[in-house]
Formats: C-alpha cells, structure tokens, sequence
C-alpha cells in the first residue's frame, strides 16, 4: 500500500460533523512580527471546499482537512465569514491579518478569484491592516497570482506562506507526502518575491519516520537550503492530530512528538548563523501527550522561553533552560538512530 492511500483510508473511515458555511473555521488574535517591531495579528481559517490535495490523500500530519465546509460555500458565505472573523479585531489600532484555508488562498476552486479581490480590497480599505498574510501551496504561486494580490493591495503589504517543511524530496515524500519538490517550492518563491510579495516558509520538526537527531539536523539543514528564497522562517513543531497517519503511528507507539530540547538548539543555531532572518516557533500543546515535550517539570516553561524568543529574536531568551530531563534529550539523540525503528518514548 502506498503512503498516500494509507493516509486517504485514514481520512475517509472520519465522520465530520456539518456546520454552518458562513462562519470560519477558526480566527484568534495574538502577536507577531512586523519587521522587527510586535504587532497585533488577528488569524481567520476561511471554510473552504478544501485543500485539493487533502481529497486526494495529503500530508500524513494534518487534520485541518477536517475543518472544509462539507458542500462548498457560496460567495457571500465566504464574504460572511471575512466580517465575523474581523469583529475580534474592533479593539486594534494597527495589525496583521493572516488568511488560512486548510488549503490554499490562492487556489481559485477554494476561493474564487473575484471573492479573493473582495477579501483584499476589504482588507486594503481599513487603514488599521499593515499586512496581509496568505497560505498556500506552491503550485499556485504564479507571477500573475501574486501580481494580481499585489495590485488588489494598493497601499498594504502582502506575504505568501508556503508549507515547505523540508528541504529534503525525499523526507518530503515519504514521511509527509507532501505532493510537490523543492524546485517547485523555490521557483514559487522566487515568483512571489520578483513580484512584490515576502516569503514566510513553514518547516515541520520530526515528521514521521525520523530519529530525533535525524529531525533535528534536516530542521538546520532546510534554513540553510532555504534562506535565499525566504524572509520568514516559523518551525512548527509536529503534534499528533485526529484522523491523520502520525495518530495511527502514534497510538500504536510507532511515534513520538519532538522534544522542546531539539527546537531550542535548532533556533539557537539557525539564529547565530542567519543572525538577519527572522525565525520563530510557536509549539501548539507544547507539554500534552499528543504535543511537544520534555519533562512535566520543566516542558510549560521552556515552550514559553521559545515563544519570548519568537516575538524578540533575542537569543538569551533561551540560554539560561535547563532540567535534568535535558540529558535523557542528549541520550536520546545519541541512541535513537539505533533503536530499529521504535522511537525512544517516555
């Protein structure tokens, strides 16, 4: 069985329940960066008909698939959307807006291509929004795709978020499935950015089938393959998801999520060696089984450490952590690689 069926089997034994088209999937607010100043952010997961690639089997990590209108909601139900994920915003004087879908923002079958002028010129009109960031797959990076978001955005700047998570095609595709190359990723950048857009790249620390060390080293390896093509780097930290293959390894202890330890040395290293690149981590149920850990003593601060660390860039954020659960970290990156395929657990 190929790895994209197994994650397709997965995905269709799911029961979704329905829920309204005219809501999205999500939205909170937070902070981010904005050069190197903190701004207020406010993030809408529009409710989409889907990602594209998800129908067809998609990543082995992701259940946001999941979070797709279950028949394709109309025009105005997207535009609806828009308006009651901006309400949690009425209190900002200035912020970001990042625009997810579970899939792609820019593929015109998710949102069409007038309701995607709408969207940004609404976003355009309200003078608080300095930035307007958008996921999506590389294949839909074109010169024409970002040009016609660039000129939509008259006086707001715009980002193309692509979910690279690696530098390696061979990790790509057969611990993530993935569905695209490298080149596919760089030449998408290379589009956005000759074309007035900034790259923001999302890597995933310890997809399936990787030692911790192994994890770690492809992380530091894919900032240096990647650097020239983007102005972002956000590590996510793989969690164990609902219905997706990482939760059939992991319920079978066939996996474990990453430890906080290697996404420390990760940013202390990429940080020192691009000390100009913005690199940042938020590690979503840092401490909880299904999320990075380290130990219960010491995983909560550690997680907040990164997060101080993601919003300043100032390494001393991270230079004072320490736990004796840190050398069980060191033994494990030391003798994970010889444990024949089981994964060193708790």
């Amino acid at each position: 069985m190929s790895l994209n069926k197994a994650v397709l089997d997965i995905r269709n034994r799911q029961k979704v329940k329905p829920s309204r088209s005219d809501e999205p999937a999500a939205v909170w607010t937070g902070k981010d960066l904005l050069g190197t100043e903190q701004v207020d952010t406010i993030t809408i997961i529009f409710k989409t008909s889907g990602c594209w690639w998800g129908k067809a089997g998609g990543c082995t990590m992701c259940g946001y698939v999941y979070d797709s209108a279950q028949t394709a909601p109309s025009d105005d139900d997207l535009m609806a959307q828009l308006s009651r994920a901006m309400r949690k915003a009425s209190d900002f004087e200035t912020f970001m807006v990042k625009i997810f879908t579970s899939g792609s923002f820019l593929d015109t079958n998710e949102i069409p291509l007038e309701v995607r002028h709408r969207i940004l010129s609404e976003l355009d009109a309200d003078e608080r929004v300095v930035k307007v960031l958008a996921e999506t797959r590389p294949e839909f990076v074109t010169e024409e795709s970002v040009k016609d978001c660039v000129s939509t955005l008259k006086n707001t700047a715009f980002e193309v978020a692509m979910g690279l998570e690696t530098s390696s095609d061979t990790i790509r595709k057969q611990s993530i499935n993935k569905g695209f190359t490298f080149k596919n990723f760089t030449d998408a950048a290379t589009a956005a950015r000759a074309n007035g857009a900034t790259v923001k790249s999302y890597l995933m620390l310890k997809p399936l089938f990787l030692s911790e060390k192994e994890a770690l080293e492809d992380i530091v390896k894919t900032v240096r393959d990647a650097a020239e093509y983007s102005d972002t780097f956000s590590i996510n930290l793989c969690n164990v998801q609902r219905g997706t293959f990482v939760e059939y390894l992991w319920e079978r202890k066939q996996y474990r999520p990453p430890w906080l330890w290697s996404i420390v040395d990760i940013l202390q290293r990429t940080k020192k060696e691009f000390p100009d690149m913005i690199i940042t981590s938020d590690p979503v149920g840092a401490g909880s089984k299904r999320g990075p850990r380290n130990c219960r003593e010491c995983s909560h601060a550690v997680a907040d450490a990164i997060r101080l660390f993601s919003l300043t860039q100032d390494l001393s954020c991270l230079e004072h952590l320490s736990c004796d659960c840190k050398d069980l970290w060191e033994q494990v990156l030391e003798l994970d690689d010889h444990s024949f395929g089981s994964p060193i657990l708790d």
